[in-house]
């Protein structure tokens, strides 16, 4: 597969998780838990594919600077930095969402 091809995969499996977390916080906070966690799942596994698809590139690249760094790896990169925060931040910001509601249910 062409290099490009390759990168904008993991654009779009990075662009996919960061749009699950989203959503995952979206269900938290119409307290739809099962929904948000449908969502976080779905995050995790997009997330995992551009992870693969990295370390794919990064095995290429031997160190040796065999992938050409252009514009589009570094916007690919910045796309996968972003998901993976906002996964975590998105796991974070719904515990408390819980935590939240389970006191006002008290």
């Amino acid at each position: 597969m062409e290099l490009e091809n390759i990168i904008m995969e993991l654009i779009i499996h990075a662009g996919e998780s960061r749009s699950c977390s989203m959503e995952a916080l979206r269900a938290a906070r119409q307290s739809d838990w099962a929904l948000a966690e449908q969502h976080l799942t779905a995050a995790k596994v997009a997330v995992r594919e551009a992870h693969l698809i990295q370390t794919q590139l990064i095995g290429a690249d031997e160190g040796m600077g065999k992938i050409p760094v252009s514009l589009i790896l570094v916007h690919a990169q910045d796309h996968l930095m972003n998901a993976m925060l906002c996964r975590e931040l998105a796991e974070e910001l719904i515990y408390c969402h819980r935590e939240i509601s389970s006191l006002k249910n008290r």
